[in-house]
């Protein structure tokens, strides 16, 4: 019998966690996340004047016997906010798979760390949306309602596997195309790809979607530990690269890629989103309770 994604201690650690964002959505009413917009809701937020067309049964009537005034009350809006995981299933996701030493396979961490934040989501009773893509947007798992929700998106993930290339242009086009409502977007990649994916990830951040950027990587990914005359094959074209990996190379190869990972987070800052990057040195657990906590993705 095969593991499960997530077993039950670490299940019941994300009950007491929430998933964080910076900004404020309209939704649907049924969440538990504080939002400036008003609407049907419990929590009293203000009053404003009465006008035609407004529900008198919104009016304070108490505040008309003082004051001979009619004022609407206004509650604070609790709304369920879409949030969608992006989940990066490409080839390269699948790099790593043989290595050891205690180092989680890139694409099982990349698995288990969407299964987490949906976890949390339908605690809080979000609406979560698991949503695969390569080269082209997969069949995705919606869930909402609750924790009880959990099992078949723990099993769609357990099902899926990397493979093909990616395109992060062609996603982000059908992802607006697919998802027009706002909400939290949460991408967990490698981030790897022939395209820039930096353009994609701004035009989304454009339409008004607020990017959580979880930038996963195997250690070897960004400090390569090999040396001498080495043949490399791309994992997603399978175009090779001969070249003479020495001391001085392997620190321009990380310079390079450290980079590269700035330039994503300053374009989430920039957008007013966030940035983390994840090796798969940590487990999952570490990561949820550690870097996700530190900047408030979940709390």
């Amino acid at each position: 019998m095969p593991a499960p994604l997530l077993d039950r201690p670490f299940l019941e650690r994300l009950e007491r966690l929430t998933i964080h964002w910076m900004r404020s959505f309209p939704g649907l009413v049924g969440g538990h996340n504080p939002s400036r917009f008003s609407g049907a809701g419990q929590e009293f937020l203000d009053h404003r004047n009465f006008h035609h067309g407004d529900d008198l049964r919104a009016v304070n009537w108490r505040a008309y016997m003082r004051l001979e005034k009619l004022f609407l009350k206004m509650f604070q809006v609790e709304p369920r906010v879409p949030v969608r995981i992006l989940l990066d299933c490409s080839a390269s996701m699948a790099t790593g798979e043989e290595l050891g030493h205690g180092i989680t396979p890139k694409f099982d961490f990349a698995r288990r760390l969407a299964g987490a934040l949906a976890y949390v989501g339908l605690v809080r009773l979000e609406s979560i949306c698991i949503q695969p893509f390569s080269d082209h947007l997969w069949d995705a798992c919606t869930c909402g309602g609750g924790r009880h929700r959990f099992a078949p998106a723990a099993d769609f993930l357990s099902g899926l596997a990397a493979t093909g290339p990616t395109n992060f242009i062609s996603c982000s086009r059908d992802f607006a195309n697919t998802y027009p409502q706002r909400g939290l977007l949460i991408v967990i990649s490698d981030f790897f790809g022939t395209d820039d994916c930096e353009k994609p990830l701004q035009y989304l951040a454009d339409l008004g979607h607020e990017l959580l950027l979880l930038h996963v990587y195997h250690p070897e990914e960004r400090t390569p530990p090999w040396s001498g005359e080495l043949e490399l094959v791309d994992a997603e074209s399978g175009q090779k690269l001969e070249l003479s990996f020495e001391d001085d190379v392997r620190q321009l190869y990380t310079e390079r890629f450290d980079a590269y990972a700035r330039g994503l987070r300053d374009l989430a800052l920039r957008k007013g989103g966030r940035y983390i990057g994840l090796t798969t040195q940590t487990t999952v657990e570490e990561a949820v309770f550690g870097p996700l906590n530190q900047v408030q993705a979940v709390y």
